[in-house]
């Protein structure tokens, strides 16, 4: 301090520290000792600076902005003032003040992450947006050698996500404008299950820092995992624009545009890639997808060919070509296949995608040689290693079930009286994966009133959130939470439907289907919110459709259908949950037997439409040349003529299919009219099984 004497100085300290200790809290007491250490000693820097920071928390950055420009020509070299002047040039609207000094402190201190996000926010208000972007980008890497949040990363890579998150809760309460910790606590919270809080937390960082694209690409896959998706597209869109180009950008927002079903968009960006880079197998597969989905079968095969020609042990490809349906694997595929299971069996189950897709492509390919045994081995191999990776509770479901089906009966539908949203927009196709649903969707969307769009998870995503209100407490059972929606409850959320799944509609047609199947759980939900929809159920002969569903493998979502007693104690659910909900609500559903409609396709066309009311049109009869997107199993087939030869293809493992007798022994006898039995009285009686 100059020519202060010790004992002065040890003084001044003293009280620069007390008033320092006041600056947050009380202000204006700190500026007070500030400047009394000015009339003390005139021009000493730290009570200069100190007297500034205080200035500006009374709101009074212009008498501090002159002040710090004094201040700063002698001392270029101290970080402090340079973030302190930063701050006041901001305040007062000067963004090229605050850019320079923020551009001084960051070359000083490049590994403080604060001093680069802070310099993003001004170049973004001076409109340098890209300068903005690279600022936000190096904050993230200097973030990245933070000692708490690498320590915090570590603990919830190794599972402690208690311990994680309480690191980050802690750190939050210092540095609350901190984008890459609200971003890393929003994955925590993500992986304790509670999307909606990670959501809240994710949305926070990237508005904090706009271009810290980590951020932005998982905002991106929770607003998929939440099915808002034109959110997902305009961050998608954003995260383009980055200066920092990379591939999995454009992966990312292709795959936003197959989930709003723009196939054709997506395609040209797999292709682009695909230009600049062909070695890439994953693209391939994601290229055949996709003309897989537009029906360009040709161009399909070659691309999935292509992918397994550069990874021969790409199960999920091979998979893709097997599940065309159409397309039959030759010896040599058969034969690269199982090498690429050798190749597979050294690497401890790292790989364990590849080989459960692998099994169920060999049992296709071998079902179509001829050899059930051989296919059938195949198909239960998959199957077990599939049913290992996810959790299914055939008890819990049932339960559930139970819990709908004794809900919605006859006098509780009368006692709810009127309610809900009146629009007659939709149609729900529901049943059992493989039990010609699609074809029922292809029939329908050929018809010129009708739009076809998808399975979408809108309404079993409704239904969630209110099973939610049981589950945590607010209600004592389901029934007693039904109840309680009135008129106006049930009218919101039939509206909430209409405009979540909006998205997805692309022509005028008044009528749209939905063809999410397991939407049969909720009918009783879909006629009090949307009463004047109409509810198909595709119903396909018991064995037949259990089996098919078994040898299936499914992308996501069935988890019932990897085991012969999981997916048999499904579809009795179902069964009996429907004959209930017909016997509440008679005529509410229009049912269509698989097998009728292969028998007597004009007969059962004209029945479909007379319960939708709706005028005949030749288009129906000839759906195979309808030229929409097929997302599903059944794309190939819907895109041909209906035929026979699958009927009764279970009937070469029939003695394989015990546990499927065993559990729907009276089901089988009945068909197709079980649900008349039932409705008269008769009970399902069913064969006890292990876990009943």
């Amino acid at each position: 301090m100059g020519n202060v004497s010790a004992s002065v100085a040890d003084g001044v300290r003293e009280e620069l520290a007390r008033a320092g200790a006041l600056l947050e809290d009380r202000p204006g007491q700190a500026l007070e000792r500030a400047e009394a250490v000015l009339c003390r000693v005139p021009g000493l820097p730290p009570a200069e600076l100190l007297a500034c920071q205080a200035l500006r928390r009374l709101g009074k950055a212009q008498a501090a902005l002159p002040r710090l420009e004094v201040l700063a020509r002698p001392l270029p070299a101290v970080p402090a003032l340079w973030w302190e002047l930063a701050h006041v040039a901001m305040e007062l609207g000067h963004d090229d003040r605050a850019i320079d000094a923020l551009e001084r402190l960051t070359r000083q201190q490049p590994a403080i992450a604060d001093g680069w996000f802070l310099l993003a926010r001004a170049l973004r208000r001076a409109g340098r947006g890209q300068d903005a972007w690279r600022a936000d980008l190096s904050g993230v890497h200097a973030a990245s050698r933070d000692p708490e949040l690498v320590e915090a990363a570590v603990a919830m890579n190794d599972g402690r996500l208690d311990d994680a998150r309480a690191r980050l809760e802690r750190r939050g309460t210092r540095h609350p404008d901190d984008p890459v910790g609200t971003r890393l606590l929003g994955e925590i919270i993500w992986r304790e299950g509670d999307i909606a809080a990670a959501l809240v937390l994710v949305e926070r960082a990237v508005a904090m820092a706009p271009g810290f694209d980590l951020a932005r690409d998982f905002l991106i896959r929770l607003l998929l995992q939440s099915n808002r998706l034109e959110e997902a597209l305009t961050h998608a869109d954003m995260l383009m624009q980055s200066p920092m180009k990379a591939a999995g950008h454009d992966l990312l927002k292709a795959s936003v545009l197959v989930r709003l079903g723009e196939q054709e968009a997506a395609g040209d960006i797999y292709e682009r890639l695909l230009a600049q880079q062909p070695a890439q197998p994953q693209v391939w597969q994601n290229l055949g997808h996709v003309r897989k989905t537009l029906g360009r079968q040709a161009a399909a095969v070659d691309a999935y060919r292509r992918a397994v020609a550069l990874q021969p042990t790409m199960g999920e490809a091979w998979w893709s070509l097997a599940n065309l349906k159409t397309v039959r694997l030759d010896a040599g595929d058969i034969a690269a296949m199982r090498g690429a299971l050798v190749t597979l069996a050294g690497h401890d189950g790292a790989h364990g995608e590849d080989v459960f897709h692998l099994h169920f492509s060999l049992g296709k390919a071998l079902e179509d040689a001829g050899d059930h045994d051989a296919a059938f081995d195949h198909y239960d191999r998959g199957n077990r290693l599939r049913r290992a990776m996810i959790a299914h509770d055939a008890d819990d479901f049932g339960a559930e079930v139970a819990a709908a089906t004794a809900t919605f009966t006859a006098p509780f539908l009368a006692g709810m009286g009127d309610g809900g949203c009146p629009a007659r927009d939709p149609i729900f196709i529901v049943g059992l994966p493989r039990s010609g649903s699609t074809l029922v969707e292809q029939i329908l969307s050929s018809h010129s009133q009708v739009e076809g769009t998808m399975e979408l998870p809108d309404m079993m995503m409704i239904a969630g959130r209110l099973q939610a209100r049981v589950d945590e407490g607010e209600f004592p059972d389901f029934r007693t939470m039904i109840a309680s929606l009135s008129p106006a409850d049930r009218t919101r959320l039939g509206e909430e439907y209409l405009e979540r799944t909006r998205v997805h509609r692309r022509s005028d047609r008044p009528l749209f289907i939905d063809k999410m199947p397991n939407n049969w759980q909720h009918v009783g939900l879909i006629g009090m919110i949307l009463p004047n929809a109409r509810i198909i159920d595709a119903r396909r002969h018991p064995i037949a459709c259990c089996f098919s569903g078994w040898k299936q493998h499914f992308a996501r979502g069935q988890s019932f259908s990897y085991d012969l007693t999981d997916i048999a104690r499904y579809y009795r659910d179902y069964v009996s949950h429907m004959a209930a909900y017909d016997a509440a609500a008679p005529g509410r559903v229009h049912r269509v037997i698989y097998e009728r409609m292969v028998q007597d396709t004009p007969g059962e066309v004209e029945r479909l439409l007379a319960y939708l009311g709706l005028p005949f049109e030749p288009a129906c009869l000839s759906f195979w040349q309808n030229e929409r997107a097929v997302r599903t199993a059944s794309s190939e087939q819907v895109r041909r003529p209906i035929f026979t030869d699958a009927v009764d293809h279970w009937r070469h493992y029939e003695a394989r299919l015990a546990p499927l007798f065993a559990i729907l022994g009276p089901i089988v006898d009945r068909y197709p009219d079980v649900l008349a039995a039932v409705a008269a009285g008769h009970a399902i009686t069913c064969a006890a099984t292990p876990d009943n």
